[in-house]
C-alpha cells in the first residue's frame, strides 16, 4: 500500500517527515508524548488531550484495533488533535475489536502520521520542552518555511481556557448500579466516562453538570437529588484561567462539603486554597509514574495526563480560609506535587487518574477514601 507523504513540524524549525495514516489535510496543537504501552483508545479520547498532538513512545499502534466499550470521552469523541507514532499494526488482533484505529480516525477526521522516529521526536520534546507544532499531509505539506510559519502562528496552551470546550453543556445523570448510597455532583472540566462508572459500582449516583455551573445553582441541585459530595474532574487547557471554578470551590469549602478532585480538580483545589500553578517543561503523560503518599508512606504506580502543576513542596502543611492544608503526595521521577488537601479531611485531590482508564489500579480506593467522607457526613 502507498502512503500519501507527511510531515511534523515543531515550531523550533525541526521538521520529521512520515507517511500519512487516518484523515489528511493540516492539524495543530501542542506536540506532548506517552510513555503508556497500552490504552491508545482511552488516551485519544480523553478530553484532557484536546488541543495536543500526542507522540506515542510505544513502537507499534493499532494492533488491538477500536472497540465500541472503552472510549473516555462522553460520546466517545476523540480529543487529540493528531497521532504520531512509528508503526502502524498491518492487522488487527482483539476479539473486542469492532474495526481498526485507522478506520476510526477516518470517521472522526483525525490526523495521524507514522514511519518517524518517535524515540528522536521524544528525546527533542524532554531537551526542549513541549513545543506548539503541526501534521501536514497530502497536498498540505508545502515549504518548509509555510509550515513552520503556521505551526508557530498557532495560540499557546499557556493560558488557554479549554474546559469549556469539552465540558458537557446540559446536566446528564449516570445511575449507581443497585441500591443508591449516596449522590455527587460532578464539576465536568473535561470527565473521562470511567470516573462515573467507578461511583456507579459503588453505588453512588453521579449528577454530571458543566464546567461553569455556578455555587447557587449547585446548591439547587444538590436540593433536587440529595447530593452530599462534589467532585471536580480531570481537564485540559492552563489551571490558571479556571478563575470562576476556583471561586466556585472555595464556596463549597466554606460549606464543608465533602470535596473530591482529580487532575485539572487537583489544580482547582490547589488554587482555592492559595497555591500557584505553573506549566512543566514536558509535563507527565503515561500509565507508569510513582507517585509517594506521605501520610501513608505507599507507593502509588498511576496513570497520569498533565502538563502544569501546583507549586508546592513535600510534605508541606500551610494555612488557608479553611484550616490547614498540606501536601499530601508528590512525584517520585521530579517531585512534582500530585495531591493536596486540608486536614481535616474534607476536601482532598490529586494530580494522576484513579479511574485508570487505562493505566494501573493502584489508586482505586480513592474513591473508597471519598466514600468514606461522605459516610461521615450523611
Amino acid at each position: 500500500m502507498t502512503r500519501t507523504p507527511a510531515a511534523l513540524v515543531l515550531a523550533d524549525g525541526r521538521i520529521f517527515r512520515g507517511q500519512a495514516f487516518g484523515a489528511e489535510g493540516t492539524t495543530l496543537g501542542e506536540a506532548v508524548f506517552s510513555t503508556a504501552m497500552t490504552g491508545y483508545q482511552e488516551t485519544m479520547t480523553d478530553p484532557s488531550y484536546h488541543r495536543q498532538i500526542v507522540v506515542s513512545t510505544a513502537p507499534q499502534i493499532g494492533n488491538t484495533g477500536w472497540n465500541d466499550e472503552d472510549s473516555e470521552s462522553h460520546g466517545d469523541k476523540i480529543w487529540v488533535a493528531g497521532l504520531v507514532i512509528r508503526d502502524l499494526s498491518k492487522r488487527v488482533s482483539n476479539w473486542r475489536a469492532a474495526r481498526s484505529l485507522e478506520d476510526e480516525m477516518n470517521a472522526q477526521g483525525i490526523i495521524g502520521i507514522q514511519g518517524v522516529d518517535t524515540r528522536a521526536i521524544v528525546r527533542h520534546l524532554r531537551t526542549k520542552g513541549s513545543i506548539a507544532a503541526g501534521i501536514f499531509s497530502g497536498a498540505d505539506v508545502t515549504s518548509d518555511e509555510d509550515m513552520v510559519r503556521t505551526v508557530a502562528s498557532q495560540p499557546s496552551m499557556e493560558g488557554a481556557d479549554l474546559a469549556g470546550d469539552v465540558s458537557t453543556d446540559e446536566v446528564y445523570i449516570v445511575e449507581p448500579e443497585g441500591e443508591v448510597k449516596h449522590t455527587v455532583i460532578a464539576y465536568d472540566m473535561g470527565i473521562k466516562s470511567n470516573t462515573p462508572r467507578e461511583f456507579s459500582v459503588r453505588g453512588v449516583r453521579t449528577v454530571v453538570v458543566p464546567s461553569d455551573t455556578s455555587f447557587e445553582k449547585l446548591q439547587e441541585l444538590m436540593k433536587e437529588h440529595g447530593a452530599q459530595g462534589v467532585f471536580v474532574s480531570n481537564g485540559p487547557g492552563d489551571p490558571a484561567t479556571a478563575d470562576k471554578t476556583v471561586a466556585e470551590v472555595r464556596k463549597v469549602l466554606e460549606a464543608k462539603i465533602p470535596f473530591f478532585g482529580i487532575c485539572f480538580g487537583n489544580q482547582i483545589l490547589g488554587r482555592a486554597l492559595g497555591m500557584e500553578t505553573y506549566k512543566l517543561k514536558f509535563g507527565h503523560r503515561g500509565i507508569n509514574v510513582p507517585v509517594l503518599n506521605h501520610l501513608t508512606g505507599k507507593i502509588d504506580i498511576t496513570a497520569q495526563n498533565h502538563g502544569f502543576a501546583l507549586k508546592g513542596t513535600a510534605g508541606e502543611v500551610f494555612s488557608t480560609p479553611f484550616g490547614d492544608a498540606h501536601v499530601t503526595h508528590t512525584c517520585l521521577n521530579d517531585g512534582t506535587v500530585e495531591g493536596v488537601a486540608l486536614v481535616d479531611g474534607s476536601a482532598f485531590s490529586v494530580q494522576y487518574h484513579p479511574e485508570a482508564a487505562a493505566g494501573p489500579h493502584d489508586a482505586n480506593p480513592l474513591f473508597d477514601q471519598f466514600l468514606e467522607l461522605l459516610d461521615s457526613h450523611k
